[in-house]
């Protein structure tokens, strides 16, 4: 069987989807192949799934400190076989809506493995797209005029310490565990290992990060870095810094691991129940056929330009597998200009310093653009302007007051170049100083705009009039 597509997409993840909806809003008949379920990573091993038990995590600890609030509740425990429910129905539901929005689009689905084949009597150019299906019935040839390769990624092992899906982990693993450990090692202070030191302290568990850079958010500005390590040791995460962990030492007994990590103070030996592997991920991209294409492959990712485009001008690749910023956002953002593309419609290619990034722990961490340091390097003369949570009203009433807002500014031109915060629901606040970033506003613009009283907003108009020394509540 042969079916002849203007676009087929491999890979159903955000990318790949929303991808997918662009091209049929453009009348582009268009298939995806997807071996396993439509939503990805995101939507069923990553944002979504993490972060519903991270909701379920804050109002853990938020009922264990009711009685601040005055509400008595007496003894509060955790249930979380009904914890791993409610992450389950909210994936369900979202899972649902996407299929509902690829019937709404006339969207083809293929559920099955596809490889990209090269020249044949189907095209004289690679791109045939061979379907291995799920079910085993027929392999489809789909015959496809351009080809977005949406392939995600999975994560990252640590040489020498393969994931076993029971005591040694990756985030995979995590999300379905079936009862909390007493403790855990996690090996890697990003983004992922402190969102998961933040949920399982909260949820009670010990935890231990080994973090070998020297500071835990090593991408993050320096300010953010300390602060959220600050408050992650008040709340009993134990954060190694400058942790060379040796894989080869590790030991796993009936209940229990153990590791050794090279650290500044010698080498040190670290027990608990589990170990969480938490060092990035790799992008998906064996198997799919590259080989039978001229694609370049740079370091593990697909190499593109900046509308996405591959050494083959008709394939195109979005999302964790080309690497750079691995975020759902991001892989929708470049999925619709890859599509914009190769439709011909306008398509601007993506400033990456314009993108929000957001870290769901307690306390959220949120920036766009370029950090202190980052900026210092480019050459910039710097003002910056900081406004802490403590002098906000909303802030106290929340009972989360900890953490700041941070400008980093040019000092010529007074242009934001960068946001960076720490507090409260600073995650749904960010897209503010995103869209100052867009619209090349100025601190003082920002300044001027009026946040409504009260609220956690206004440690943005402070932090921005405090670039120039003039906040009004420090």
């Amino acid at each position: 069987m042969a079916e002849e597509y203007d676009l087929v997409i491999l890979g159903g993840g955000t990318g790949g989807y929303v991808a997918a909806i662009r091209a049929a809003q453009l009348g582009l008949k268009t298939a995806i192949v997807e071996k396993s379920k439509l939503g990805g990573t995101c939507l069923h091993k990553g944002c979504i799934p993490s972060k519903a038990l991270l909701r379920s995590a804050e109002v853990f600890k938020t009922a264990k400190k009711s009685e601040e609030f005055g509400v008595t509740t007496g003894s509060v425990t955790l249930n979380f076989a009904r914890v791993q429910k409610r992450k389950q129905d909210i994936v369900d539901t979202l899972y649902s809506g996407v299929q509902g929005l690829m019937k709404k689009n006339k969207i083809d689905i293929y559920e099955g493995f596809g490889r990209i084949l090269g020249p044949s009597i189907f095209s004289p150019m690679p791109g045939t797209v061979s379907v291995e299906m799920n079910d085993g019935t027929d392999n489809p040839m789909l015959i496809p005029k351009n080809v977005i390769i949406a392939t995600g990624s999975r994560p990252r092992s640590l040489p020498g310490l393969p994931f076993d899906g029971e005591t040694i982990l990756s985030s995979d693993d995590a999300l379905a565990l079936e009862s909390l450990p007493a403790s855990v090692i996690i090996v890697g202070g990003g983004v992922i290992g402190i969102e998961w030191a933040s949920m399982l302290v909260d949820f009670g568990v010990k935890v231990t990060v080994l973090e070998y850079a020297d500071r835990i958010l090593p991408t993050e500005d320096m300010e953010i870095s300390k602060e959220m390590e600050r408050l992650l040791k008040k709340r009993g995460v134990e954060i190694i810094t400058r942790a060379k962990v040796l894989a080869e030492t590790v030991e796993k007994q009936n209940s229990s691991v153990t590791i050794q990590a090279e650290t500044g103070e010698g080498q040190s030996t670290y027990k608990a129940e589990k170990l969480l592997v938490s060092i990035g991920r790799q992008a998906n991209t064996e198997g799919i056929g590259l080989e039978n294409t001229e694609i370049e492959v740079e370091k593990g990712t697909i190499a593109v330009n900046e509308f996405y485009q591959t050494k083959e001008s008709h394939i195109y690749a979005i999302g964790d597998v080309i690497g750079g910023l691995q975020l759902a956002h991001v892989a929708s953002h470049e999925g619709i200009t890859a599509v914009n593309h190769l439709a011909g419609e306008e398509a601007d290619p993506i400033d990456y310093t314009m993108v929000p990034k957001c870290i769901y722990s307690s306390p959220e961490a949120a920036s766009v653009g370029l950090t202190e340091q980052e900026a210092k390097e480019q050459g910039y003369e710097l003002k910056t302007g900081k406004f802490s949570f403590r002098a906000i009203g909303k802030a106290l009433v929340y009972g989360e007051s900890d953490g700041f807002v941070k400008i980093v500014a040019d000092k010529e031109t007074d242009d934001l170049l960068g946001v960076h915060m720490i507090g409260p629901h600073v995650t749904d606040m960010i897209s503010e100083a995103g869209l100052a970033r867009v619209l090349d506003a100025a601190s003082w613009e920002v300044s001027h705009a009026i946040h409504p009283h009260p609220t956690l907003s206004e440690a943005i108009g402070e932090a921005a009039l405090a670039v120039e020394g003039k906040a009004i509540h420090s």
